[in-house]
């Protein structure tokens, strides 16, 4: 397995198409967006590689220019549970940045990533500066404690065909995930990864919901045709049968 430090040191600057993926940069000051463009560094991540691991300080807060991670988490006994995936444009570990703490999760890349990071150090000083920043990092607590809700909610379902529904809505959240847009690029076999499904029992539920109008299937990724019928506890099937949870 190839170790974090190694991600720590190919880590660079980033280019002009790098930081117009960011979201929050087109928020700052001038001065302010100087600061974070001369501490922001961006390096690409393997699968196998640790962004963030359990029990390790808080270093940098990241964010997906490119790629997909997982956010996940071990148990006494050894089990992995998934809490979610983080698309491009999503930022993540505000929380444990604001406190300064260590990790509570692992983020890997399901695939090859560009992930980007802003110092701690740096995050503070905006913080303590950017009223723009501070609204940004409200409103990403925010929608993170609603989307860690429905987490919660969706662990509990036992209909496969809406435990992928509303996996797959919470991954076009458009506050949280700017960067995905209408299209999602992302396999069945991630998707199953993220679900804790089979491949085979993913592929049916996006069947269904492809015969529903909700998404589209396409080569190498997934089209958002109606995110709120994704959202709903309850959609039916081709059939005409309605999954209840």
């Amino acid at each position: 397995m190839v170790t974090d430090s190694a991600l720590h040191q190919r880590r660079r600057p980033l280019t002009e198409p790098e930081l117009d993926a960011i979201p929050w940069l087109r928020l700052l000051k001038e001065g302010e967006r100087q600061r974070a463009v001369d501490e922001l560094r961006i390096s690409e991540a393997l699968p196998g590689e640790f962004v963030c691991r359990m029990g390790r300080p808080v270093t940098y807060w990241f964010g997906v220019v490119d790629g997909l991670l997982k956010m996940s988490t071990d148990n006494a006994e050894g089990q992995t549970m998934t809490f979610t995936g983080v698309p491009p444009g999503g930022w993540f570990g505000e929380g444990t940045a604001l406190k300064r703490e260590t990790y509570r999760y692992n983020i890997q890349p399901l695939r090859k990533s560009l992930v980007a990071g802003l110092h701690v150090d740096t995050f503070h000083w905006l913080l303590d500066h950017s009223i723009g920043f501070n609204r940004f990092v409200m409103n990403q607590l925010n929608e993170r404690l609603g989307q860690f809700i429905a987490a919660r909610e969706i662990d509990r379902l036992t209909n496969p065909d809406i435990r992928v529904a509303r996996s797959l809505a919470s991954l076009f959240n458009p506050t949280l995930y700017p960067g995905v847009g209408e299209v999602l690029r992302i396999t069945q076999q991630e998707l199953a990864y993220l679900v804790g499904l089979s491949r085979q029992r993913v592929n049916e539920a996006l069947t269904a919901l492809a015969e529903q109008g909700s998404i589209r299937v396409e080569y190498g990724g997934l089209r958002i045709l109606d995110l709120q019928a994704l959202r709903s506890q309850v959609f039916k099937r081709h059939t005409g049968h309605t999954l209840q949870p």
